[in-house]
């Protein structure tokens, strides 16, 4: 069952819950679908930079939101001020939109008897004396395990969202949404050349899931690791070549590359790369991806979206065949399907558009190993940065932070700057061989789209890809 949220928004005398569901009823007359998504957000953030605690913010925010939508149309309002009054003043802008229109109303999500994370505040559970020292130990810990280390930069982030969704006929659901981050940036250096190193924990619980015990000395000796080898990385060669992606985060290409493709408004409006396409082979027999928002504790996962439906796991594609996409409820509408619980939002002051959760290809049959000796000539791409992704044409660059050459089937030396360069549907056609190591990220994804941002997963096993554009920087 989703956890309550009580009284939390409708304190005695400045929003009577009747009240608001009579504004909600008459402000979604004639309307297809809307609802009142009600926020509470706390959220702590503590920064500590070379030697010392550099910035320590505190924040609390509420609010509220009103959508009716009919036929494709939205009409949104949103609110800082969770009051009669402003509800009364949202109700009439968002009514003009359903003025005249008779539109059919959509059934209510089902309810679901599961929670997939504990409803208690993480700010509360760790003392802020306690979160300090803790910082102030990762820093010394990182500058005693080698000489070479030059600044340490250490983030511990917590939050808590409770949400209320009320739809008209006395429906509601609410939930209470835990979720902590801890992240190390090293940087160190030889002579005039510097690198750094990054490594981040995190999902939907307190920290001491996280990093309790010594599990931030891992996060801490991973990040000093990468930027290790970062230091020794020679000019990445450039060209097309063969390309193994190591399992977990490297999830991040399947992620921007082919999962925005699949979102349900981009495949209605026929501006994806795989719209039209359902029931067809895109990829390799063997290649099954799929979108699951059931994980427990995960940073991507939810009991329901922001539209009040529980998340699922959905299939999008299965032994090389695209099954469907994922959906909001206007979307499904739409087209005539049923929604999958990815409408999401960044906020109250946000519409809800379909979004990923956790975004992830299954396990293959081929040991890794093997997958490495296989390439003659190549790169082994372990992390990635930033990148680059056009959804209509399904074009991407991607900028790899940790890869290494392949060299008549072993691993060669660490190389810097290569980008990999190609096309999303395209590069699922070249996957040849796909490990049995399937692996999940850290806890870290951010998803941005249309100005929102909001926390995800991704994850994938080991994947040989056939003849991928590599930009390097040797001469």
């Amino acid at each position: 069952m989703a956890h309550e949220t009580g009284e939390l928004f409708f304190p005695s005398g400045a929003l009577d819950r009747q009240r608001a569901e009579t504004l909600l009823a008459e402000a979604l007359t004639g309307a297809d679908d809307g609802e009142l998504f009600l926020e509470f957000r706390q959220s702590e953030a503590l920064v500590f930079d070379d030697g010392r605690l550099r910035s320590a913010s505190f924040d609390t925010s509420q609010g509220f939101g009103l959508r009716a939508v009919a036929g494709e149309t939205t009409a949104y309002a949103h609110s800082s001020e969770v009051s009669e009054p402003a509800l009364k003043r949202a109700a009439q802008t968002v009514r003009a939109v359903s003025a005249g229109y008779g539109g059919v109303a959509m059934a209510d999500p089902q309810g679901t008897n599961r929670a997939l994370y504990d409803a208690e505040s993480p700010i509360d559970a760790m003392a802020f004396a306690a979160k300090l020292a803790l910082l102030a130990e990762a820093d010394r810990f990182a500058r005693r395990l080698d000489p070479r280390v030059r600044q340490v930069t250490i983030s511990l982030a917590g939050e808590l969202q409770a949400v209320e969704i009320l739809r008209r006929g006395g429906f509601t659901r609410s939930d209470r949404r835990p979720l902590v981050r801890f992240n190390v940036t090293v940087v160190t250096g030889e002579g005039d050349r510097q690198e750094s190193g990054s490594y981040g924990l995190g999902g939907r619980a307190g920290f001491e899931a996280f990093i309790g015990g010594d599990a931030w000395q891992d996060c801490v000796t991973e990040a000093l690791r990468q930027s290790l080898v970062a230091l020794a990385s020679a000019p990445a060669p450039a060209g097309e070549m063969d390309v193994v992606l190591g399992p977990g985060w490297p999830g991040i290409l399947l992620h921007e590359a082919i999962g925005h493709g699949l979102e349900g408004d981009f495949n209605r409006k026929q501006t994806s790369a795989f719209a039209g396409l359902v029931g067809q082979r895109i990829a390799a027999p063997g290649i099954t991806v799929v979108d699951d928002g059931t994980i427990e504790r995960r940073r991507g996962s939810l009991t329901i979206d922001d539209e009040a439906t529980p998340t699922s796991c959905t299939t999008l594609i299965e032994d090389g065949i695209l099954k469907g996409f994922i959906y909001d409820r206007l979307n499904a509408r739409l087209m005539g399907v049923a929604p999958t619980g990815n409408g999401r939002r960044q906020s109250y002051a946000h519409q809800p558009m379909p979004r990923m959760t956790n975004t992830y290809m299954l396990a293959g049959k081929m040991d890794p190993a093997e997958i490495i000796a296989s390439v003659k000539q190549g790169l082994y791409a372990v992390s990635f940065g930033g990148g680059q992704v056009d959804i209509t044409s399904g074009k991407f660059v991607f900028s790899c932070t940790e890869a290494y050459r392949i060299e008549n089937g072993r691993l060669g030396g660490p190389v810097k700057g290569a980008t990999l360069i190609g096309n999303g549907p395209d590069a699922l056609t070249r996957i040849s061989m796909v490990g049995n190591d399937l692996k999940l990220d850290p806890g870290v994804g951010t998803c941005g789209k249309n100005g929102q941002g909001v926390p995800v997963g991704v994850g994938q096993p080991t994947l040989r890809l056939n003849g991928i554009t590599v930009g390097g920087t040797a001469a």
